[in-house]
């Protein structure tokens, strides 16, 4: 990999530490460089990590290049990912699991993958997935934010930041649905899924260590929202500037310079 770019600006909002690139391509090598960095470290200090990943088209960088990064022994990682669409053919290459495996699964090869199954009874993979979520604490989440500033797929009408499950159904809104045609992954919004399920916001904050990678101009909106509006589900997102240990890489253009 090579070597990580330097911040353009670096700054926290209470406790969340904000860290601004030129454009995606350094936006993606510096959060790579700084998980391959705390993979190492957590591998150094105990048998094995665990981590959850986000699969859209916004994480593509960075993904690419933590393929690249050397000295991360795989085989002790145990992966997860943080929702999926209900209803999809098994092979469609919309599916969350479908682009974690080409992208990064099949590349790097972790010794376990848990993958979420959106052909199963919803409720009866909500509790199969959760169980496994649960059998020990989670190292590493690496995340993005959507369009209407949800994470995973909390949408703002379903986020709980005091949800006490750890995996469930939801209905996505029109605006997330949107993104996803405007990310280019279907060609009309009819096409995508009004169900999906996804771990909730207390399970993915549970973790130890959060990085949340949120390139390009369509996430300006929702950016601000989480740097400049109340912590409230109505921008899920914002819950990040409570937690202990997160990262979030921004480029120019999802943060204009008044965002600070």
């Amino acid at each position: 990999m090579m070597r990580a770019p330097s911040a353009e600006r670096a700054w926290t909002k209470e406790r969340l530490q904000i860290r601004q690139y030129a454009g995606r391509d350094e936006l993606g090598r510096a959060a790579a460089e700084d998980v391959a960095e705390a993979i190492r470290e957590k591998l150094k200090a105990q048998g094995a990590v665990r981590m959850v990943f986000a699969a859209a088209p916004s994480q593509n960088e960075f993904i690419h290049d933590l393929v690249q990064a050397q000295g991360i022994d795989w085989q002790r990682v145990t992966a997860f990912h943080m929702d999926e669409y209900i209803g999809l053919d098994p092979g469609a290459p919309q599916r969350f699991s479908h682009f974690l495996a080409t992208r990064l699964f099949n590349r790097v090869n972790p010794g376990v993958i848990h993958v979420m199954n959106g052909s199963a009874e919803p409720q009866q993979e909500c509790d199969r997935y959760a169980a496994l979520l649960r059998t020990a604490p989670l190292d590493i989440v690496c995340l993005g934010i959507g369009e209407n500033g949800h994470i995973a797929f909390n949408d703002p009408p379903v986020a709980d930041f005091n949800d006490p499950s750890t995996v469930k159904r939801v209905q996505l809104d029109e605006e997330c649905r949107q993104q996803q045609v405007n990310d280019g992954c279907f060609e009309r919004l009819e096409l995508v899924p009004e169900y999906a399920l996804t771990m909730t916001v207390p399970a993915l904050i549970s973790a130890e260590k959060l990085f949340c990678i949120v390139p390009g101009a369509a996430k300006r909106n929702a950016v601000k929202d989480v740097l400049k509006g109340p912590v409230s589900p109505t921008c899920p997102a914002s819950i990040l500037r409570t937690h202990a240990d997160c990262r979030l890489y921004l480029d120019r253009e999802s943060c204009p310079v008044d965002f600070r």
